[in-house]
């Protein structure tokens, strides 16, 4: 058995490594806190990104979440096929991705799929394409506050943009997306002055469209990191779309205490080699725990000296003064340093419940294809 709380597992023997599983009652719990920090499920629109799992869409929907976002065509369908009611995807379409989303949008009548621009060459490709819809795409203006990596900045181009989009025929004005990745600060106070300028400067945009008689009716605003400040952010229509919470990983339980998250999707892993005095090598690759970020990639409850020396395709290699306890073979939990591109890389996820396997579920979205 491996105890380490809140994380227990029995008979890990007997499963493979590495192998990806979710510790269910924690994230539940973090559906629940997610619900809680927005002060409500009309207040949300959470990332799918993150797990990737129509499994835990599902779960969501349960819970009342009806609004989520996604960054992928496929990630669409899943929520679609999971029954979500509404989905944006908050990605640039462009190239043969614009007839794949309109297609997707025909198949799936019941769902309300938004869309994101940036330039007014994507908003009249887009529009085109979906003039034999039948119903005008909800269209968001992606505003650049500040990530300098989509977006349009907050001045006469957007405006501009904003005027395009409400005189497209096959599109429909639905508002603002600003992500805020870079407001990540780990001291709360900084983060939420960041997070507060951001808010202003959509606001006073929000504005302008306004006095133009340009309807409004959603702000899609932050992630993780900003999600607090943003849940206290009362103005109308205002969303809120953080996507890590979810499963939550090491660096954000690390870099934000203040959030109310634990890390609930674990990696089972082994010793394969002990090559040296001081030194373990564990069968985590690239292929099975993300390289992103550079540095650590993943926590050990367990092996907290951990120290990573070594990493490719199918080698972790640690060192540590208690590497030497280690036995061949032996299974050890690891927390990964960023959970959503590690969660893409498997096929699908062991459920823990009570410390025993109960279920497993697919990664859904994993593939950029389902069938759209």
């Amino acid at each position: 058995m491996i105890e380490s709380p809140p994380y227990r597992l029995e008979e890990p023997e007997a499963l493979e490594s590495p192998s990806l599983l979710i510790f269910r009652d924690l994230l539940e719990r973090n559906l629940e806190a997610m619900i809680q920090v927005a002060g409500g499920v009309d207040r949300l629109r959470p990332h799918a990104k993150t797990h990737k799992s129509a499994d835990v869409i599902r779960m969501a929907l349960g819970r009342g979440v009806r609004k989520h976002k996604c960054a992928t065509i496929a990630e669409a369908e899943m929520l679609a096929e999971a029954g979500a009611p509404d989905v944006l995807l908050a990605y640039p379409l462009v190239g043969p991705n614009v007839a794949r989303f309109v297609r997707l949008a025909a198949a799936f009548p019941a769902t309300t799929f938004r869309a994101t621009v940036d330039a007014p060459e994507a908003a009249r490709a887009l529009a085109e394409a979906a003039c034999n819809l039948g119903r005008p795409i909800p269209t968001l203006v992606d505003l650049d506050v500040g990530m300098g990596r989509t977006g349009i900045e907050p001045g006469e181009s957007a405006l501009r943009l904003y005027e395009t989009v409400a005189g497209l025929p096959g599109l429909e004005p639905d508002g603002l997306h600003a992500y805020d990745g870079h407001v990540n600060d780990p001291d709360l106070a900084t983060r939420t002055r960041d997070a507060q300028d951001v808010e202003a400067l959509v606001l006073a945009f929000r504005d302008r469209l306004t006095a133009l008689g340009l309807p409004t009716p959603r702000l899609v605003l932050g992630g993780t990191p900003s999600f607090p400040v943003h849940a206290a952010f009362h103005a109308p229509g205002a969303e809120c779309s953080p996507g890590t919470v979810i499963y939550h990983d090491h660096n954000y339980a690390t870099k934000y205490p203040d959030l109310p998250f634990t890390p609930a999707a674990l990696l089972l892993t082994r010793v394969v080699s002990r090559p040296r005095a001081g030194r373990v090598c564990l069968d985590l690759g690239h292929k099975a725990v993300a390289a992103d970020p550079a540095g650590a990639r993943a926590f050990f409850p367990a092996f907290p000296d951990a120290r990573v020396v070594g990493h490719s395709e199918e080698h972790l290699v640690l060192d540590s003064p208690s590497a030497d306890r280690l036995r061949l073979g032996e299974p050890l939990l690891a927390i990964p340093a960023h959970v959503c591109p590690t969660s893409a890389l498997h096929r699908r996820a062991l459920v823990v419940v009570d410390g025993r396997v109960v279920d497993e579920w697919e990664i859904t979205a994993r593939d950029r294809h389902l069938r759209f």
